[in-house]
């Protein structure tokens, strides 16, 4: 099995390049408990969400943005990464 390291691009001039490591930033309702939802959903496709989480509650407190690193090997999973967490009633947006 290849480590992280092991994952280089083929042709670094290009978009995105599978298997590799995304970051994802998702916007949803401050009370809930995305922290742990987010990676949850995640973890059921697969995929491996990597340590590390940068969260920013917005000015009024009603809304979070969460932004977090995760390994995906190919598009189709990052696309049902996309659509999973866009899927869920407490995510407004996936960026």
């Amino acid at each position: 099995m290849k480590t992280l390291d092991d994952l280089k691009p083929e042709n670094p001039e290009q978009g995105f390049q599978f298997p590799g490591v995304f970051e994802i930033t998702v916007l949803g309702a401050a009370d809930a408990q995305l922290e742990s939802r987010i990676p949850s959903i995640l973890a059921e496709l697969g995929l491996s969400v990597l340590a590390g989480m940068h969260s920013r509650t917005s000015s009024e407190g009603r809304y979070l943005s969460l932004t977090l690193s995760f390994a995906c090997p190919s598009r189709e999973k990052y696309d049902a990464a996309h659509a999973a967490l866009r899927a869920d009633p407490a995510v407004r947006w996936t960026i």
